[in-house]
């Protein structure tokens, strides 16, 4: 019946009178080389990890993390490696940091961690992407830095990661579509069913295209999959004017000027040939009248 009260009492009763911003040092001393004690460092000790995974932080979900850390404290510490006698450098949790530093906390729950700059640029993109919050191409970008800078092989990243060979590999095949399509998939505007699509797509102005019109008229896959089965329509080929005498050169170029260049000479063998005028108004028309009668 007490453990019922106490439930009904709220978070407050389970943990006591727990003020998430005290200085919180005399809970844990710093426990060097023990990464299964949580610490209490001082964030003036801590600096962001250079190679974090993570290129963008949305700043509305890091306002709602401060506000929550104000309230309850942060529930998953970080991990950091010490790089000095006071100095750490996060291995995973920049987001937590970076909130705890907003709502004024002066010290974070963190365990240390021994490793090398190769294992901590190991141990950060891995852990990122284990927690699949990263857009598309930010984790088949952290798939391509895990074999360029760590040397890993796919077998050896989905023992890693916890995911399948496969998963790996049509990931890293987002990073042969074009920056533009790749910047679309980040923003949302194509799904990763739509990249798939777009990346069988062998004739480049052809998949710029289908690209186009699915993020203009808003194209599901299945509509954008029956549209790249279709043959692109080739543009038609302008026939090569023959050598033209210089009078006829003359009188194109003049007549031009008047038509925004809308003319076009087809002799034939004969000597002769027809002249080929597109006007879009009769004002065109009217105007080059005038200039063959200047006196009216």
């Amino acid at each position: 019946m007490a453990k019922r009260d106490a439930l009904g009492k709220g978070l407050g009763a389970l943990l006591g009178d727990v003020d998430p911003l005290r200085d919180t040092r005399e809970i844990h001393r710093i426990v060097k080389g023990n990464p299964a004690v949580v610490n209490e460092v001082p964030v003036g000790q801590i600096v962001p990890n250079p190679w974090q995974p993570r290129s963008e932080f949305d700043e509305e979900a890091m306002e709602e993390l401060a506000d929550s850390i104000r309230t309850l404290g942060i529930i998953q510490p970080l991990t950091l490696r010490q790089t000095g006698p006071d100095s750490y450098q996060i291995i995973s949790g920049e987001r937590r940091y970076r909130a705890a530093c907003a709502a004024g906390l002066t010290h974070v729950p963190a365990y240390i961690r021994q490793a090398d700059d190769a294992a901590m640029l190991e141990m950060a993109i891995v852990e990122n992407i284990q927690r699949e919050d990263l857009d598309p191409i930010e984790t088949a970008l952290s798939f391509q830095r895990l074999i360029d800078e760590c040397q890993l092989t796919q077998e050896a990243m989905a023992l890693r990661v916890g995911k399948k060979r496969a998963t790996i590999a049509n990931s890293l095949r987002l990073l042969k579509l074009p920056e533009e399509m790749q910047q679309a998939l980040k923003l949302g505007k194509i799904s990763v069913g739509h990249a798939k699509v777009l990346l069988g797509v062998e004739n480049p102005a052809w998949q710029h295209k289908l690209f186009d019109q699915t993020v203009r008229y808003g194209w599901s896959v299945r509509r954008l999959e029956e549209s790249a089965q279709e043959k692109p329509v080739k543009a038609k080929e302008k026939p090569v004017e023959a050598e033209l005498p210089a009078v006829i050169r003359t009188l194109k170029e003049r007549m031009g000027r008047h038509f925004d260049g809308h003319v076009s000479v087809r002799p034939d063998s004969k000597g002769g040939g027809t002249i080929t005028i597109r006007y879009d108004n009769p004002e065109q028309i009217e105007t080059f009248i005038q200039s063959l009668n200047p006196e009216q």
